[in-house]
């Protein structure tokens, strides 16, 4: 019923403009989707000043109900309770209340256990943000104690302590423990509140929040779906609170197959913003990137409005930060990525090189980074010679070449960062590195191995005729260089550790080890496999990384 609700009001409601447009173009598609209209999101006739939501929404975040809005490892507890509002359906205010908590005959609550209590919760907020979590965890266990002995079991300081102590819980991964205070205290607000008041509907969604990290979608949506009803009826559809309920909404429904849904509700929650003045805003820039992300991997039609967002992020950051920043670099980068995946490789290429210089300047040469993007150029100029050979035979050559220095300068710092030259690997832990930009580095190496091979393929195809086939002994080096990855005990922790460091380490193993079974079987390498018993020396090279491959194909499954 509520849907053909919004639905026949749609035909008579437009949105209010509350801001001017911002300068990028607007995001393609319509507003009112189909799928908005399946989730009802639309004004059904009210709206609050804007200082009122304002206030109102200050309160929510301040106040004594506040709840973490991210899934992520950054703390966001719940304030002092010094400052209390209810909010009736009707929309109307009523007084700002000082103190604690009224009581019918005027006096306010305040004895020795809401004394402990604020004492507590902020000795486990402090604690918690030095990363002392055990110790913040009895301070926030003491905490609930008290607020139950001092306030009762079912006030919403309750509700607060439950979300501080359901907080660290999530931080700890310690999941079991956290669900069940996130819902007594929703189930605390709902008593004080009613089901609809709008701190429900920000509890609501931070319970999803903690479902989608466990991936229980379906939890996650249902969860998702009322807090978007009660912040729409409470702080109007227009809201940029609302529009992020939305979001997380539309990467729910992302990972449950349900694309079209997902983008249409993304897009709208972006739009939001936007009308707000918020959209070269952080938030809506990563809005924006996920949207493109997720519209480059579908299968329709939508790549265009991809490349469109990231040029319009680029275009956001290039005004805002200038390339002196590394949040403009990333955004060329993925750009470049783009476009040289849609086969536009010479502005692939130029906005490669350019990001290229700006790291070399704001970070320094042998950058982990500097690498990473002298391997991306190292591909492209490797695609550029494919495209090149059938017309201009020598200007491939020429691609090929760079391609070759690029790669082996990207495999050179690489390792350098994961200190294979010049830090002993006993001392690798304690190198500068902290342990994701390791984990960056050893996939960047392995990528970089990997790609020796089409390189030296590509190279062979463009010899002379007259020229005889030269060995390809690059790909024998790579070979090594990826068993002896495995061998050393550190990076074999990290292959073991992280899938994605896996999955590169089993392709570049097995790719490597295959094309070394093809040189052998080629005739033309035949005088060269029976000198020095270079034969044997291979088969026994190939014999090992298969072993390597069989190891951890079982430990994988």
């Amino acid at each position: 019923m509520w849907i053909r609700r919004g639905l026949a009001l749609l035909r008579r409601l437009r949105r209010p403009v509350q801001l001017a447009a911002p300068r990028m173009l607007p995001l393609t598609g319509t507003t009112a989707s189909s799928s908005v209209t399946r989730y009802g999101y639309f004004k059904f006739g009210f709206s609050w000043d804007k200082h009122k939501l304002d206030l109102m929404l200050g309160i929510i975040l301040s106040g004594q109900t506040v709840f973490f809005l991210g899934a992520n490892k950054n703390f966001v507890f719940a304030q002092d309770a010094s400052a209390i509002e209810a909010f009736p359906e009707n929309g109307q205010e009523q007084a700002h209340i000082t103190g604690l908590r009224r009581i019918e005959d005027g006096s306010v609550i305040s004895n020795t256990h809401t004394t402990k209590w604020r004492i507590f919760t902020d000795n486990g907020r402090e604690l918690s943000l030095k990363g002392k979590l055990d110790e913040a965890e009895r301070f926030f266990q003491a905490a609930l104690e008290e607020a139950k002995k001092g306030f009762g079991e079912k006030d919403p300081h309750v509700a607060s302590s439950c979300n501080n102590l359901a907080e660290l819980y999530r931080v700890k991964r310690e999941y079991a423990k956290a669900e069940p205070l996130y819902i007594e205290a929703i189930s605390i607000l709902e008593d004080s509140y009613g089901p609809n008041d709008i701190r429900v509907g920000a509890a609501l969604h931070n319970l999803g929040q903690f479902y989608f990290v466990l991936r229980k979608l379906e939890q996650a949506c249902k969860c998702y779906e009322r807090a978007l009803k009660i912040k729409g009826r409470i702080l109007g559809f227009g809201h940029t609170d609302y529009a992020e309920t939305m979001y997380h909404l539309g990467r729910v429904l992302y990972l449950q197959k349900k694309e079209k849904e997902a983008e249409d509700l993304i897009r709208e929650s972006i739009r939001i913003l936007e009308e707000a003045g918020m959209g070269e805003s952080t938030i809506c820039i990563r809005r924006m990137n996920y949207l493109a992300q997720i519209l480059l991997k579908s299968n329709r039609l939508n790549v265009t409005e991809g490349e469109n967002l990231q040029r319009k992020i680029l275009h956001i950051m290039e005004l805002s930060k200038g390339w002196d920043s590394v949040e403009t670099i990333f955004a060329a980068e993925k750009l470049a990525l783009t476009l040289q995946s849609l086969g536009n490789l010479n502005e692939a290429e130029e906005l490669l090189e350019r990001c290229l210089a700006a790291k070399q300047k704001i970070l320094h040469e042998n950058h982990l980074q500097v690498a990473v993007n002298m391997l991306h150029l190292a591909q492209l100029a490797r695609l550029k010679s494919s495209n090149l050979q059938k017309v201009k035979i020598s200007e491939a050559r020429e691609e090929l070449d760079k391609a070759k220095l690029l790669l082996y300068s990207s495999i050179r710092i690489a390792k350098e960062n994961l200190g294979f030259t010049g830090v002993s690997q006993k001392n690798l832990k304690n190198s500068t590195l902290n342990e994701k930009d390791k984990h960056l580095a050893l996939i960047t190496l392995l990528q970089a191995l990997e790609s020796i091979i089409p390189l030296e393929v590509k190279r062979q195809e463009l010899a002379e005729p007259e020229d005889a086939l030269e060995y390809p002994s690059e790909i024998e080096v790579a070979l090594r260089e990826c068993i002896s990855i495995f061998k050393e005990s550190y990076q074999r922790s990290m292959v073991l550790k992280y899938p994605d460091v896996k999955k590169h380490y089993i392709l570049c193993l097995k790719h490597l080890a295959d094309h070394t079974i093809t040189i052998m079987k080629n005739p033309a390498f035949e005088t060269i496999m029976n000198e020095s018993q270079k034969s044997r020396a291979l088969k026994d090279l190939v014999d090992e990384a298969q072993q390597i491959e069989a190891e951890l194909s079982s430990k994988q499954h």
